[in-house]
């Protein structure tokens, strides 16, 4: 090579023109017809690509391939394919080619094309390859320069803004950065089924392998960095730019137009036209540059870079001082600092380093080492530092690179885990090693490392290539792609399993009458190869459309969200109607069935439907159907027949009392039972109508009621009884499912009713004293239940749960205390007749037989009906209140009236350190032994809160008993409780002999009497020492109004002592006692003596008592109002006494016959008989 003017002219001949026109082929063309040659070109991936098309022709070992990376050099080789920067400089060949001349404008590169383009000469020819824009600067540089001008073969024009997702197929989409790249592929295999990828960061062999799998149509498109402009002869039909702004090393900038040119200029190869625009987020181009790329007229290059070639290595400081030489020829520009200048100037600043470069030769291996390529990218300092290392180690005393350290360096790279990235960090990395182990005379055995790195590199690139196939490309569609291409007609095959296979590549499954695509295939051809599949589809389809409509009814299957299934795949939907039990059915299927397959399945499938319905749902079906039903009862089979064939009791209460026995034996005819709680069908309540019926609910329902027919909550597992009850789930569902939600469980409604029966011959027992019987387990006797081992078993649940059960069905929770019989030492005392005495509680025992019977009537559990036709309905509670109205008000009339008529509870509080415990240790020599206390929980239906008509109303007039009747002595009312005397204790004791009650000992730490308990009935107040006043209690008050209170029936006024008819204790006369009566009274300030009337104060709203006992202030209360007049009281109303104040809540029915208090009513009867006797003639 010559480096003078005559040797730079001398058979120098530029071909110049836009891409697509021959250029490289007529190099190459030209170099095989000489001896030897040699071409360089600018990138790896297209030298290899040239060498292996030469190698291909002429062999393998009469060809060299020599990059900075790679060096093939055969023996005999006669020909060179380099790259630009690694062209041998001492090699003379015949022929010499430079491609891509115009990079000699590159501000990185450019320096070493300059060098090229002014001292690179072929003995017989020299050709120079490159844009229309270098040709006055070869000119001005090479005088005498041959140029040949060659046309495009295909026509280039601009095809405007597309969207990625609409890009034609054979697309090459530009980027400027890794990251676009990958986002962009990754956008394409989603919409298109995959793309290629080809970053200049990639290895040589894994950039083919990319180029590879767009060239052979497994993908059709390709998305890469603007490396595809150099030279890259690819199939592209249309290059579409996401950018026109790159970052080049230093600065960010636009494209100029001869940049945008030889990029846009790859599509439309050979004699095939193309097309470029813009994509992604980038600015369409303006008129100019359209006109101008089409045009191929673009502005001339005016300098280029330059770096001087002759460098001075005698120092370092004179190596640096040639580098910035500056040319001396016009259209040349020093080049700016490039990567192994800057590395130079680095390294330098270590005084180990200049201590080591102090001779020329130490100088140019320094130069040497700073040619090492930045393939890491990582920064500036880093690979200097790596630079530094190395020359040191040459430097050394073996002047070679360690082989351990080196090995190390090497393993680093030797895994083929991870993703793209990491993949590509080690690419980089051995592809530095790589290039050092191409230097032989820098390791021991760069023979071995270099094979060694060769092998590392193919690996890494290998799986980098599967990495990105596997990331960007679906191999599935992209062979069904390329298999269109190569045949007319796609053979299609579907599997038992309904999976449908074109050319062997799953493209779908046939679930039922519907196809679903598989989802990865539905991108660009998946419409063909759908068009394909249906072939098989549509023969398939009618034939499963035959087996359908001959199907049994067992074939078809409802799930719980509405779902028909057939063969377990689903066919329809059912929807709900107007008809509850008549769902439609709705065929799911798409356009492979034909008009008659899809009428022959809908008519198979409404049969069905009404066969499950005529089946499953009988009772429902026929009652619907029935015509002997009519009035009022067809409106509750009606009602029943759109709630799924359950009502609430309480809901038809007044339908359900007007129905006669003949209504209801035609209902029950048809499976309808009148339970105490829900009127229902019996047979509805099996496994199988209960999921149909819960179903049928849903549909109609459900999402009314906040539910998804699709994501039903489970229901209760067949067999159960009850259930826990789920908040969340509205009560409505599990009615549908024939439970009834009672508080923190929901029962199955036989099971209720069976539950009432156990409770409801508990609740009407009575003890008859005269016939004394043994009360059922669980009674009380008293209006009262305790909970029983059997109706935790019938619900399969605890006591607690069972409670909760109870307290929602409208039972009361009520504690009572069971004691013994205290053990009580008598004084000695006058003898009694043991008659007389044992008399008493058979005395009280029909008063309190009847109150228990009016507390019944008051508080009763309705009763069930049976499906027996014949058997009469149970009495209703206000048929009860009327049969045992005239026994109560007949009762009433026999009870004393004297406190002990009055019921408080035994619990009621005795203040501690009254005269009543130092009368009763007065009385009683002997303290009593004191029993242990147990207490029971006994169940007591709740008072009804509703008015039960006028008819109730008017039978309480007829008894006197108006709902705004006064009741003497009630303490809900303020009426006056009169307490025993304060000798009437002691003169009871001596008169009989026998000690009074209110002698009982008394607790010292509860204050309550032994022997009194929760459950205990007072009669009256306990009666005090002489001398003490009773005390006034004030009991917990029901207050509900009178109208509101089931069985209310008024009392007698109690008359005061010393009046006609009513006597005083024996040994104290009428008169005395009335007056001691007055006296007792007058110290309250309440009695009658006070001179005005006791309700007077309260009728206005002004007592403090009165606002206690919650009566509306001014005359409002409801139970006050007499005649209507606000503060005025009924003419026949009674006057009300003061009244008893207690902490005890009032009980209701008669005294309980065990309690002391009602012996102390026989003792009191006796001696009031004892005293007639005496008196009477």
């Amino acid at each position: 090579m010559g480096s003078d003017l005559e040797t730079r002219i001398r058979h120098v001949t530029a071909v110049l023109g836009p891409t697509n026109t021959g250029k490289t082929h007529l190099a190459i063309e030209r170099m095989l017809g000489h001896e030897s040659g040699m071409i360089g070109l600018p990138l790896r991936l297209l030298a290899r690509e040239v060498y292996d098309k030469i190698a291909n022709r002429i062999g393998a070992d009469k060809v060299a391939l020599i990059t900075g990376e790679e060096k093939i050099r055969p023996e005999r080789a006669r020909f060179y394919v380099c790259t630009v920067e690694a062209m041998p400089r001492d090699i003379d060949v015949d022929f010499l080619a430079i491609d891509e001349i115009q990079l000699c404008a590159d501000p990185e590169r450019g320096h070493v094309f300059t060098d090229r383009l002014l001292h690179a000469r072929g003995k017989s020819e020299t050709l120079l390859l490159g844009a229309q824009t270098m040709r006055e600067t070869i000119s001005d540089l090479i005088p005498g320069a041959n140029f040949i001008s060659r046309p495009r073969l295909s026509k280039l024009s601009y095809a405007g803004e597309k969207k990625i997702t609409r890009l034609p197929a054979r697309t090459a989409v530009v980027a400027f950065s890794a990251n676009e790249v990958y986002a962009i592929a990754e956008l394409i295999r989603r919409q298109s089924g995959g793309t290629a990828v080809v970053l200049g960061a990639l290895s040589p062999r894994t950039r083919n392998a990319q180029v590879a799998l767009y060239q052979s149509g497994d993908v059709n498109f390709l998305v890469a960095t603007d490396a595809i402009g150099m030279g890259l002869n690819l199939d592209v039909d249309h290059v579409a730019f996401s950018a026109t702004r790159k970052f080049d090393g230093q600065n960010h900038r636009s494209l100029t137009p001869g940049e945008l040119g030889q990029i846009a200029g790859r599509a439309g190869r050979h004699m095939n036209d193309g097309t470029f625009g813009v994509t992604g987020g980038a600015e369409p181009f303006s008129a100019d540059i359209v006109e101008r790329l089409e045009t191929h007229n673009f502005d001339s290059v005016r300098t280029l870079q330059w770096r001087n070639r002759n460098l001075d290595f005698k120092t370092l400081d004179l190596l640096r001082e040639s580098l910035r030489e500056l040319p001396n020829e016009a259209r040349l520009t020093r080049a700016r600092m490039a990567d192994d200048v800057a590395a130079l100037e680095t390294v330098t600043r270590d005084r180990e380093i200049e201590d080591f470069a102090s001779s020329p030769a130490a100088v140019v291996r320094l130069w040497d080492v700073c040619q090492i390529p930045d393939y890491r990218k990582i920064s500036s300092q880093n690979h200097a530092e790596l630079v530094s290392t190395l020359y040191k180690f040459l430097m050394g005393s073996e002047g070679r690179i360690p082989e351990d350290w080196f090995a190390k360096q090497v393993a680093f790279a030797d895994r083929t885990d991870g993703d793209i990235d990491t993949l590509s960090n080690r690419i980089a990395h051995i592809r530095t090693w790589t290039f050092v182990s191409n230097r032989l005379d820098w390791l021991k055995d760069p023979g071995h490392w270099q094979g060694r790195t060769r092998e590392i590199e193919d690996a890494l690139s290998d799986a980098m290539h599967e990495r990105l196939t596997q990331r960007f490309v679906d191999k599935r569609t992209s062979a069904l792609m390329k298999g269109m291409r190569d045949k007319d007609e796609l053979s299609a095959e579907i599997a038992e399993d309904g999976a449908i296979r074109v050319e062997n590549h799953y493209v779908g499954r046939l679930k039922g009458f519907l196809f679903s695509p598989d989802s990865q295939a539905d991108n660009v051809h998946g419409k063909a190869a759908r068009s394909a599949a249906a072939q098989v589809l549509s023969r398939e389809i009618s034939m499963r459309a035959r087996r359908v409509a001959a199907a049994k009814a067992d074939a078809f299957k409802l799930q719980r969200n509405g779902r028909v299934t057939w063969r377990d795949e689903e066919i329809g939907k059912i929807e709900a109607s107007d008809d509850p039990l008549k769902p439609r059915f709705v065929l799911i299927a798409d356009e492979h069935i034909s008009g008659p397959d899809r009428e022959k399945v809908q008519a198979r499938l409404d049969q069905w439907l009404t066969e499950i319905a005529a089946d499953k749902l009988k009772p429902l079906v026929d009652i619907q159907k029935a015509e002997d039903i009519a009035g009022l009862a067809r409106g509750i089979a009606f009602r029943l027949t759109e709630s799924s064939g359950v009502l609430k009791r309480e809901a038809v209460a007044d339908e359900i009392k007007s129905l006669d026995q003949a209504a209801r034996a035609q209902l029950r005819k048809y499976g309808v039972r009148f339970g105490a709680f829900n009127i229902f069908f019996p047979l509805l309540l099996k496994p199988a109508p209960a999921e149909l019926l819960l179903s049928y609910w849903a549909l109609r329902s459900g999402p009314a009621a906040g539910l998804n027919p699709d994501a039903l909550p489970d229901g209760p597992r067949p067999g159960l009884t009850s259930v826990a009850a789920d908040p969340a789930v509205p009560e409505a569902f599990y009615r549908a499912y024939g439970f009834h939600v009672c508080g923190p469980r929901a029962v199955r409604f036989d099971i209720l009713e069976r539950l009432a029966d156990l409770i409801r011959p508990l609740l009407a027992f009575r003890s008859k004293p005269n016939e004394p019987a043994m009360p059922p387990k669980g009674s009380t006797g008293d209006g009262g239940f305790t909970v029983t081992p059997d109706m935790m078993s019938i619900l399969g649940c605890s006591p607690e749960e069972l409670s909760q059960v109870l307290k929602a069905l409208g039972f009361r929770l009520d504690r009572r205390l069971v004691t013994q019989p205290a053990l009580v030492a008598a004084p000695k005392a006058a003898p009694v007749d043991a008659a007389s005495v044992d008399a008493g509680p058979i005395a009280t025992g029909p008063v309190e037989a009847a109150a228990g019977d009016a507390a019944l009537a008051k508080d009763g559990v309705a009763a069930s009906d049976h499906s027996n036709p014949a058997e009469p309905d149970a009495p209703s509670p206000a048929a009860v209140s009327e049969a045992v109205s005239e026994i109560v008000a007949a009762s009433e009339t026999a009870i004393i009236a004297t406190p002990e008529a009055e019921v408080v509870r035994s619990t009621g509080r005795i203040e501690a350190g009254s005269d009543v415990a130092d009368g009763s240790a007065a009385a009683s020599p002997a303290a009593p032994e004191v029993a242990e206390q147990k207490y029971e929980d006994v169940w007591r239906p709740r008072r009804h809160r509703h008015d039960e008509g006028g008819a109730r109303q008017d039978r309480g007039r007829r008894h006197g008993r108006g709902p705004n009747a006064h009741r003497p002595g009630d303490n809900r009312q303020g009426g006056y409780r009169p307490a025993m005397g304060p000798a009437m204790g002691p003169a009871i004791g001596s008169a009989t002999g026998i000690q009074s009650p209110g002698a009982v000992a008394v607790d010292p730490t509860t204050g309550n009497p032994n022997g009194l308990g929760d459950g205990a009935r007072a009669e009256g107040a306990v009666a005090a020492a002489p001398g003490a006043e009773a005390p006034f209690r004030r009991p917990h008050r029901d207050r509900r109004p009178d109208h509101h209170r089931r069985g209310h029936k008024p009392q007698q006024q109690a008359p005061a002592l010393g009046q006609p008819g009513v006597q005083g204790p024996p040994g104290i006369a009428p008169e005395a006692a009335a007056t001691e009566a007055a006296g007792r009274t007058d110290q309250r300030g309440r009695g009658p003596n006070r001179g005005a009337e006791p309700n007077q104060d309260r009728g206005h709203g002004h007592g403090r008592d009165q606002r206690r006992d919650g009566v509306r202030p001014h005359g409002r209360d409801r139970d006050n109002r007499g005649d209507g007049k606000t503060g005025e009281r009924r003419r026949d109303e009674p006057r009300r006494g003061p009244e008893m104040i207690s902490a005890a809540p009032p009980r209701k029915g008669g005294a309980d016959p065990d309690s002391p208090f009602a012996k102390l009513m026989a003792l009191r009867e006796a001696m009031e008989k004892q005293s007639k006797e005496k008196s009477s003639p």
